[in-house]
């Protein structure tokens, strides 16, 4: 950004909040002269029940729900569905499948979709299970026919978006207050946040970046203007089984929850959508390839590994470049 932030349209500041995915919403913002605060509440849960219409698979009459029980063939869909799938595919290409719209059969199977966790009496899936469910999924076994605007349902092939669908909304949500005038707003879902313009006394909006269970490091804050930040981490949706950890974080590749040390990870981007794609894709990653992609695509984020000998923390150039800053 060059030159002083644009000043805010007026001297207030909002807050409002929900329910939304399974999650909470929060939204502050600066209103514009003569605006009704109901009427942003309003405007914002429509745009969040358009969103769920479109991408949750916890509604039966979902357009996702639709295509994840349609036969095989070709489906049209609609201009909102299209979008997204075809920017996940274009993010699952880049990181080889880190992030993969088309997990759904194995996010059922380890209980972590709409049918719920699997029973504490029941083993862990099978091998046969998984490669089963593994034989439905995979980005690259998705076609599109991009004439019709469509997608060639293979049978039994289960979209999903959770990898993305929280920085999708944070994104959607933030673009209808600014198109209302609410040009200065922070926008949070589920952890995912997004800050647009500065407050009335020229602050941005000051966020912290949550912190593992036990980490040493201190309290650290980051000023979201005209920014993104989201988090993938173990410890947000997770289940225990014979005294091990299972994170809800798949790896498309393995057909398995991630197993590789990263507790979280971090990432900022000016899009919300990229930043909740990424921070998954670097958690599928690991340690050590996820630093070396995120360096080589100039993006500042924050890794936490566990070790024997403790957590250790990792940050690019990027990230520390924004402490630098602070």
């Amino acid at each position: 950004m060059t030159g002083a932030p644009e000043r805010p349209p007026s001297d207030l500041i909002w807050s409002l909040s929900g329910k939304t995915m399974g999650t909470a919403w929060s939204v502050r913002l600066v209103p514009p002269p003569g605006a009704a605060q109901g009427d942003f509440a309003t405007a914002i849960e429509e745009e969040l029940a358009r969103i769920v219409a479109v991408f949750s698979p916890w509604e039966v009459d979902s357009e996702i729900c639709r295509f994840n029980a349609a036969p095989a063939g070709t489906w049209a869909l609609s201009d909102d569905f299209w979008a997204l799938l075809t920017q996940a595919l274009d993010l699952a290409d880049d990181v080889n499948g880190a992030v993969d719209p088309s997990l759904g059969a194995l996010i059922d199977l380890w209980g972590f979709g709409p049918p719920g966790p699997r029973s504490v009496l029941l083993p862990l899936p099978s091998d046969e299970e998984i490669e089963a469910a593994r034989a439905v999924s995979g980005w690259q076994k998705l076609r599109l026919h991009r004439e019709a605007q469509a997608a060639i349902q293979i049978g039994g092939m289960k979209l999903d978006f959770s990898g993305i669908a929280k920085g999708h909304a944070v994104d959607r949500v933030s673009d209808r207050l600014s198109a209302l005038g609410a040009t200065s707003h922070l926008v949070e879902i589920g952890g995912e946040l997004k800050g647009r313009g500065v407050k009335p006394d020229a602050q941005p909006w000051w966020v912290e970046i949550e912190a593992v269970a036990g980490s040493p490091a201190p309290r650290t804050v980051a000023a979201l203007l005209d920014l993104a930040m989201a988090t993938s981490g173990d410890g947000r949706r997770a289940f225990t089984h014979g005294g091990r950890l299972y994170s809800h974080t798949l790896d498309g590749a393995t057909g398995r929850p991630v197993d590789n040390g990263l507790a979280q990870v971090t990432v900022f981007d000016a899009s919300a959508m990229r930043a909740d794609a990424l921070a998954t894709a670097l958690t599928v990653l690991g340690p050590i390839e996820g630093p070396e992609l995120a360096e080589a695509l100039g993006l500042a984020a924050h890794f936490t590994e566990r070790t024997p000998d403790g957590l250790i923390e990792r940050m690019t150039p990027a990230f520390a470049a924004m402490l630098d800053d602070a």
